[in-house]
């Protein structure tokens, strides 16, 4: 066996890296594939936006010819700088079942971020904000939300073989159609909120009105996390790749936007989870994929939840009520019967209470792993 470094120039290199979890999951009915593209373009480090200010490898483990693992070990100097730590990320962890791999593709990211100066190991955590934290350890039952992560069971323990441990956890829950009735104390105060605090919600018809206020969003985006574990600000050319690749599969009239008179103060990104389409897709959309992605968006039942936030000085004053209001809309209005609450810090403790307000049943953990180098 021998772990590399792949030179991401190469499109042999970076077809090998791609292709390792097609073959890994080929008979898994729950993991939807990315599209190839989408990954090509993430290790394309000369058109990238990540690069223009952070470094990341990617590695291969190999033996007699056969691709049997892979990780990237990234350096994020925005977050570091921001978050005063001084971290390796992992992330793209792949591998068979065998811990003399696992742990010879974390030893290269150690020795990675060593080099660098870095003294702790931490993930799974991806180049840009929206990708998604951690390594699913509890719902593996469940179909994944769009953009979040679904890997083997074993996964947990190679990580925890190779000297990680827990930092923390994210929940994603389900909300289903028929128990989504907000309750009459929850629509008083939205109701009042907006009367007296001059809140209200912007709509949209077209995904070029949404690209026209995406660099305030990112604005409000970046102030409504800004003390959260793991948080990168969004520069704006991240935010344009995060809005493109939302707006891709989403439908804009499930993007929703809060105002106070003329401030924007929160958000809300819902759109429909097409897993089923990207898994007959295969990752390419030519010559079919684009009709079994467009099928899946025209009959899914299933919607998804990933991103709802609020500006920090209208935390508690009723705004998110305004937003749950606003998702209940969203399944009625296109008849889904369940929307998946993405990801959700375990020690966010006023979130999960509003979300428990609507019944939301927590199926799902990711973890986040660290180890002290």
């Amino acid at each position: 066996m021998q772990i590399r470094k792949i030179d991401t120039r190469h499109k042999k290199d970076v077809r090998k890296f791609i292709q390792l979890p097609f073959d890994l999951y080929e008979d898994n009915e729950y993991w939807v594939p990315p599209l190839r593209s989408d990954m090509k373009a993430v290790l394309d480090k000369e058109k990238h936006p990540f690069y223009q200010h952070s470094e990341a490898d990617f590695f291969l483990a190999e033996e007699n010819g056969k691709v049997i693992g892979r990780i990237a070990a990234v350096n994020n100097r925005r977050y570091n700088e921001v978050s005063n730590t001084e971290r390796v990320f992992f992330y793209f962890f792949e591998a068979v079942n065998d811990p003399d791999i696992s742990k010879a593709l974390f030893e290269a990211v150690f020795a990675w971020g060593r080099e660098r100066g870095l003294k702790e190991a931490y993930g799974p955590r991806g180049l840009l904000q929206g990708d998604g934290a951690g390594l699913l350890v509890r719902g593996f039952e469940h179909p994944p939300a769009m953009g979040i992560a679904y890997n083997l069971p074993y996964y947990q323990d190679l990580v925890t073989q190779a000297g990680f441990e827990k930092l923390v956890d994210y929940y994603s829950g389900y909300l289903k159609a028929e128990e989504a009735e907000i309750p009459e104390k929850v629509l008083r105060v939205a109701n009042k909120v907006k009367e007296r605090r001059g809140f209200w919600v912007k709509k949209f018809e077209t995904k070029e009105e949404i690209l026209e206020v995406a660099p305030q969003v990112k604005d409000v985006y970046n102030a409504a996390f800004d003390d959260g574990e793991g948080f990168t600000p969004i520069t704006e050319d991240e935010m344009v790749v995060i809005a493109k690749k939302i707006l891709s599969t989403a439908d804009p009239r499930m993007i929703k936007l809060v105002y106070k008179n003329e401030e924007m103060v929160g958000f809300l990104f819902a759109y429909h989870n097409i897993g089923a389409g990207l898994r007959k897709a295969k990752g390419r959309l030519w010559p079919f994929g684009w009709f079994h992605i467009m099928r899946a968006f025209k009959t899914t039942k299933h919607a998804d939840a990933n991103g709802i936030g609020i500006l920090p000085e209208h935390q508690g004053l009723g705004a998110t009520a305004v937003l749950y209001i606003e998702m209940e809309k969203i399944m009625r209005q296109f008849d889904f019967e369940l929307v998946d609450i993405v990801q959700v810090r375990e020690d966010n403790t006023a979130s999960l209470g509003e979300s428990n307000l609507l019944n939301v049943n927590w199926h799902k953990t990711h973890r986040v792993y660290r180890k002290f180098l």
